[in-house]
C-alpha cells in the first residue's frame, strides 16, 4: 500500500489530505507457466545404445571367413578323389553318426557320445586330483623359500617329460588301463597349476605381507584374505593351461590303453579305415576343448578382482 499526500485546490482549510492507494498485487502465474530464468535445463533422455554392428561384423566375420577358408582347401585337396574324403562325404557320415550318439552294441561298440562322456570323466578325474594337490603345493612353494629351493629342481626335471612316459608307470602301478591312464592325466596336468600359482604368490606386493604381520594375521587368514585374491588370476592362468594339457593327454593315452573313450575310438576307427569317422573325432575333439576353454575363461572373469 503507498500513501500519498497531496492538497485540495478548493479546501480552505489548507491542510493536506492524505489518500491511500493500493498497489496492485502480482498476477498469479499459472502453475504450468514459469520464465525463462527459473526454467532449470532437463537433461535430454540418454539415446538408446544400439546395436554396434560393426563389432558384430567383426566378431562374426573372421572366424566365418576362416572356416570358409578351411573348407576351401579341404575342397580343391580333395577336388581329384583319393582316399581323403571330402567334406560333403565327412558331413553326411558325421549326419549318420550324431543321428544316435548314445548308442550301445557291446562294451567296444558304443557310440560317440559315450565316448566323450568316458574321456571326460577321466579328465575330470585326473584333472581335480591334480589341482588338489598342485595349488596347494604352489602357495607353498611360493611362500616358504626353504621349500621353492627344495622342490624348484625336481619340477624342472619332471615337468619336461612326455605325457606318454608316465603312461607305462601307471601301468605298472596300477595294474589297470583306466586308473593308468587318470595317473597319466594327473602327473601331466599338474605343473601348471604348481608353477603358475607359486608364481602369482611371490609376485603378491610386499606390502601386503607387511600389513598381515602388523595384524599379526595367523597364516590361515594370511592366505585366505590376502594370498587367494591377489594370486587367483594367476591360479586361473594355471587351470586353464592344466585343463588343455589333460584333454591333449587322454586321447593319447586312450589310444594304447583301449577301453571308451575318444581315443580309443579314434584308433578303432583308424583299423577299420574309416577316415571319416577320424576326421570327425579331429572336429569334436577341438570343439570339447575349445567349450572348456570358454568356461574357464568365463570363471575367469567372473571371480577376478581387477576393477
Amino acid at each position: 500500500m503507498v500513501s500519498a499526500v497531496f492538497h485540495a485546490p478548493d479546501d480552505a482549510s489548507g491542510e493536506p489530505m492524505t489518500v491511500s492507494v493500493a498497489t496492485p498485487r502480482p498476477l498469479a502465474r499459472d502453475a504450468g507457466s514459469t520464465s525463462p530464468a527459473e526454467v532449470k535445463a532437463t537433461p535430454a533422455a540418454a539415446p538408446r545404445a544400439g546395436l554396434d554392428w560393426r563389432a558384430l561384423w567383426m566378431r562374426v566375420l573372421p572366424p566365418v571367413l576362416g572356416l570358409g577358408l578351411l573348407w576351401l582347401v579341404w575342397f580343391l585337396a580333395t577336388l581329384k578323389g583319393g582316399s581323403f574324403p571330402t567334406p560333403g562325404a565327412t558331413w553326411e557320415a558325421a549326419v549318420k553318426l550324431f543321428a544316435d550318439p548314445f548308442y550301445r552294441n557291446g562294451p567296444n561298440d558304443q557310440g560317440i557320445g559315450w565316448n566323450i562322456l568316458n574321456s571326460l570323466q577321466r579328465v575330470a578325474l585326473g584333472f581335480g586330483l591334480a589341482a588338489a594337490v598342485g595349488i596347494p603345493l604352489g602357495f607353498v612353494i611360493g611362500r616358504f623359500e626353504f621349500a621353492s629351493r627344495m622342490l624348484s629342481p625336481l619340477i624342472s626335471l619332471l615337468k619336461p617329460v612326455s605325457p606318454l612316459a608316465w603312461l607305462p608307470i601307471g601301468l605298472l602301478v596300477f595294474k589297470s588301463a583306466n586308473p593308468a591312464a587318470i595317473w597319466t592325466i594327473f602327473i601331466c596336468s599338474i605343473w601348471p597349476m604348481v608353477v603358475n600359482t607359486a608364481v602369482g604368490v611371490q609376485r603378491v606386493p610386499q606390502d601386503y605381507l607387511n600389513v598381515a604381520r602388523v595384524l599379526r594375521l595367523s597364516e590361515w587368514k594370511l592366505v585366505t584374505r590376502i594370498l587367494f585374491p591377489a594370486v587367483l588370476p594367476y591360479m586361473l592362468t594355471g587351470v586353464r593351461l592344466s585343463v588343455g594339457t589333460a584333454w591333449l593327454v587322454i586321447v593319447a593315452a586312450e589310444m594304447l590303453t583301449g577301453g571308451v573313450g575318444i581315443g580309443f575310438w579314434v584308433w578303432d576307427e583308424w583299423n577299420n579305415l574309416n577316415v571319416q569317422h577320424i576326421l570327425i573325432a579331429i572336429f569334436v575333439i577341438g570343439i570339447v576343448g575349445l567349450l572348456l576353454e570358454w568356461a574357464l575363461m568365463a570363471l575367469a572373469r567372473r571371480f577376478s578382482f581387477d576393477d
